[in-house]
């Protein structure tokens, strides 16, 4: 029996399973291999988790003449387990091993390879599951078509897609990735699906934590992101300790710690600006590196008016109003954006579509009511005239 318990102790060492998780399924498995004979739970199985001895008891009827031996005991033989039992009484018999027979050994044997298999995918399933959320190393196998199958450990691969990969990154068989784990869910089918993401926001944030001590013990934190995978981030971060600056600790010395960051996001560019309780301060910190001269806020509606200088319309706004779509979406506020001298006409920069409208296309694509009213007056005066001028001239001929 001391083999059995070696050979759950190596389970569990090997795969993560528990000890006593085996020995309660051996402990069903032999109970329900039992059920033909002696009914169901009509067994008690009882497993020595040092010895390995198993112990299997089933209650019989003290009788006087035997009908089924399975369930029957005769009252000389029970007074030998209960010297007190008398006819039609219960008591508990030990049952051998070997009565179980071929079928049963079978069965039981059965069982408790499939409970090794649930249990061994339940551990892998669990280790998954706790590192749900945060960022794992992995090691790339093949590309499959656009996508890659990564090995996260010895016998779990995942596949990211293309679209969780930040544009223009390239990797070959054999090379380490850094994945975000988004989410760990099991198959209708028992199997195990992971979902990873290289693009996800939280991937930035998860860097940061690894790569500032600050954020990592909670001195500073990450109020918000917002970010265009491969092309630009913005980060809000805010200090709990005033002697801490917030964009400093991020930044780390000559720029270390952000350029290790911006390195593993394949240059991705980063932000980091000052989160502030004020929504116009932060709208002001989001827009960055633009300056700002005025913020009006409506929190009710979330809209913001922003106005900035002449010659950082172009900066605030940024290349295809990516700056402005950062700071929109990090800040949760549309904003609008204005230049000093377009302060008070109609011309705007809204984040909605990013589409910037000056006067002069105004003027050249609509016409007002008055300008039409104007025309037909126009027309009409010219058609009085020239029938002026006919009478005139018939009058003349004659």
């Amino acid at each position: 029996m001391s083999d059995i318990i070696e050979a759950l102790n190596k389970l569990e060492k090997e795969k993560g399973i528990s000890k006593q998780v085996m020995i309660d399924s051996i402990e069903k498995a032999i109970v329900s291999a039992c059920e033909k004979d002696f009914g169901k739970d009509a067994v008690k199985v009882v497993m020595d988790p040092e010895t390995g001895e198993i112990k299997v008891t089933a209650p019989k009827q003290v009788v006087d003449e035997i009908n089924d031996p399975n369930t029957d005991i005769l009252i000389e033989d029970a007074k030998h387990i209960d010297p007190d039992c008398e006819l039609d009484d219960f008591v508990e018999c030990e049952i051998k091993t070997m009565d179980f027979g071929r079928i049963a050994a079978q069965k039981a044997r059965g069982i408790i390879l499939q409970n090794i298999k649930e249990n061994e995918r339940k551990a892998v399933y669990d280790y998954f599951k706790e590192r749900e959320r945060t960022i794992m190393t992995g090691i790339v196998q093949r590309r499959v078509g656009y996508n890659l199958s990564v090995n996260l450990d010895d016998k779990t691969e995942t596949t990211v897609f293309s679209k969780e990969m930040i544009p223009g990154e390239r990797y070959r068989a054999g090379d380490r990735i850094k994945l975000y784990i988004v989410k760990v869910s099991e198959t209708p089918k028992g199997g195990l699906r992971i979902n990873t993401s290289r693009t996800h926001p939280e991937f930035v944030k998860k860097l940061f934590e690894k790569e500032v001590a600050e954020v990592e013990d909670g001195t500073v934190e990450i109020m918000s992101i917002s970010r265009e995978p491969g092309s630009r981030t913005k980060i809000a971060v805010w200090s709990n300790d005033p002697d801490v600056d917030p964009v400093g600790a991020c930044l780390g010395l000559n720029s270390a710690r952000i350029n290790n960051i911006v390195t593993e996001l394949n240059d991705e560019k980063i932000d980091v600006i000052v989160w502030d309780e004020d929504p116009a301060i932060f709208i002001e910190n989001a827009l960055r590196p633009s300056p700002v001269v005025s913020v009006e806020v409506d929190e009710d509606e979330r809209v913001a008016r922003v106005i900035v200088p002449d010659d950082k319309l172009s900066l605030a706004i940024g290349k295809e109003g990516q700056n402005a779509r950062l700071a929109a979406r990090l800040t949760d506020y549309k904003i609008d954006i204005k230049s000093e001298s377009q302060a008070d006409d109609d011309a705007y920069y809204v984040d909605d579509d990013f589409e910037y409208m000056d006067d002069d296309e105004e003027e050249q694509g609509s016409i007002t009511e008055e300008e039409v009213n104007a025309a037909i007056e126009e027309v009409e005066s010219e058609a009085e005239e020239a029938a002026t001028a006919d009478n005139t001239e018939e009058s003349d001929s004659e």
